[in-house]
């Protein structure tokens, strides 16, 4: 689907209206998000996913309370990653 939208003055900023059909095309009514991202053919509009933001909103909150495990847990790992490269340097 294509569409021309005009750039509407709102307050100091600047919008599109997106029509109805543009809206049932996204999935999305008024008051939904959507997220516009760069592509290399230019920008695309689409839904934001309220799934994953919730999920990255709890692995946010976990990592913020577990932070000292996790950096343990980053260090352990760097040591035994270390250990097997020298290792296969000696070969």
């Amino acid at each position: 689907m294509n569409a021309t939208l005009k750039i509407t003055k709102i307050g100091n900023s600047a919008g599109v209206i997106l029509s109805k059909e543009l809206l049932a095309h996204l999935n999305a009514q008024v008051g939904d998000k959507v997220e516009v991202v760069r592509t290399s053919r230019g920008l695309e509009i689409r839904p934001v996913n309220l799934d994953l933001e919730k999920q990255l909103g709890a692995a946010k909150e976990v990592m913020a309370r577990r932070h000292r495990a996790l950096q343990a847990l980053a260090d352990q790992i760097m040591d035994e990653d270390r250990e097997i490269l020298k290792a296969l340097a000696k070969s």
